[in-house]
């Protein structure tokens, strides 16, 4: 059974950091393009960051950009979301995605990823 599983959310106050873990089971993450995804209440899912099979090449909404860094470790077959000067906005539930692709640009577009998770929640908040 495919699964991906977030871990490492919280509430945190602004300014502070956190890291998101993605752990792949059931299948290896080395053909997968990896998206993470966050949907605030009352708010549209939307693409925060996306990392290509290789780690090659990365993308970032441009509200996280400077603050947030995705990486992945196809040893461990997890992905990561470091974020750091977290803002009141950056509030919402986390997913990630896995997309089967060898293409050397990844999305930030929710459509193409097939498998995802449950997600895990991030609170900023003083």
């Amino acid at each position: 059974q495919l699964q991906l599983v977030e871990s490492g959310g919280g509430l945190v106050q602004p300014g502070g950091s956190l890291r998101l873990s993605c752990a792949a089971s059931g299948f290896t993450l080395d053909y997968y393009a990896i998206g993470w995804f966050r949907q605030a209440p009352g708010k549209e899912r939307e693409g925060v960051s996306c990392i290509t099979i290789s780690g090659g090449s990365t993308n970032y909404a441009d509200s996280v950009k400077g603050r947030f860094t995705i990486s992945r470790d196809n040893a461990k077959n997890t992905v990561y979301l470091q974020m750091n000067s977290l803002k009141p906005e950056d509030t919402g539930i986390y997913y990630c995605a896995a997309r089967r692709t060898e293409q050397r640009m990844c999305v930030m577009g929710p459509r193409p990823y097939a498998y995802w998770g449950q997600g895990t929640q991030v609170t900023v908040s003083s």
